[in-house]
């Protein structure tokens, strides 16, 4: 998945739609890979955080400066591959772009985009691979 860092320093997460079968969970909005990602045999993941971002958020990848690199996260037998995506934009105006976007959906794939700036907004329905990942990206560690 990508995670997606506004110039503010907050962090975009994305909130599955009730029809989803991981309803209510909040996750990174750039997904997971998914078959159309395998390219010549191998999991091309730059392609599936840019397909998914523009999917789950109708951003584009270029309106974002990716970091070299993954960040993984590991919790137990989970491995998460996380590549961040850096906006130029606060973490409000992004979400209103965002939330247009899904607005202007038949299905979107999520519900609502949810802006983190801290431990404080951490909340049980993020799995604990996002919210190693906030830690990091907080706190350093």
């Amino acid at each position: 998945p990508g995670a997606i860092i506004a110039a503010d320093g907050a962090v975009l997460l994305g909130v599955m739609g009730q029809h989803t079968a991981n309803a209510g969970w909040i996750y990174f909005p750039c997904g997971t890979p998914d078959p159309s990602d395998v390219i010549d045999g191998s999991v091309d993941l730059d392609f599936s955080v840019r397909r998914e971002l523009k999917e789950e958020t109708g951003c584009e990848a270029s309106a974002f400066t990716a970091a070299p690199g993954w960040t993984m996260v590991t919790d137990g037998g989970l491995m998460a591959l996380i590549k961040t995506l850096r906006s130029r934009d606060n973490a409000e105006r992004l979400r209103d772009r965002m939330l247009a976007h899904l607005a202007s959906e038949r299905q979107p794939e999520l519900s609502d985009i949810r802006i983190v700036r801290g431990p404080a907004d951490f909340d049980p329905a993020m799995p604990r691979f996002v919210t190693a990942f906030l830690r990091y990206h907080f706190e350093g560690s």
